[in-house]
């Protein structure tokens, strides 16, 4: 059981089941020498059609801009993530993965991958549908509220 923080059990239950979730692919990501922070950027690196401004990345990733260069720049020193001038903005510069950096981002989401299927093994497939339309339900709630 979750420890007490707000009014609300079963929001605790939900915060305290993220935060081990987290954990939990964190320890797994740890031993590939990748974490979910690096992941969560690597993916967006991957998934864009063109590099990014540092600012798209964070906003994609929705952490802050410093963050965001801190992660960046322990990609960039592993030889992951390039800097490359921006082609109509000479101050500017876009990121983009590596070919070291899109290996490291194919094997980070295997791990995920298998990460999350060991943590909801339990569930069958009509308990993960009833769970997404539970919190399909509190995010509907919860929209505009940013």
């Amino acid at each position: 059981m979750a420890v007490q923080g707000s009014s609300d059990v079963l929001i605790d239950e939900l915060y305290d089941t993220t935060h081990r979730l987290r954990r939990f692919v964190e320890a797994r990501l740890r031993r590939s020498g990748a974490s979910v922070a690096r992941l969560r950027a690597m993916r967006m690196l991957a998934r864009s059609e063109r590099p990014l401004r540092m600012r798209d990345l964070s906003e994609m990733t929705g952490v802050a801009a410093r963050t965001a260069t801190s992660i960046v720049d322990s990609l960039e020193r592993d030889g992951l993530v390039e800097r490359v001038r921006h082609p109509e903005d000479r101050r500017a510069f876009l990121l983009r993965l590596t070919d070291a950096g899109r290996a490291c981002h194919r094997e980070a989401e295997e791990v995920d991958r298998l990460a999350l299927a060991e943590a909801t093994a339990g569930l069958s497939a009509e308990d993960r549908l009833r769970f997404r339309a539970l919190l399909a339900v509190v995010r509907e709630a919860t929209a505009g509220q940013d």
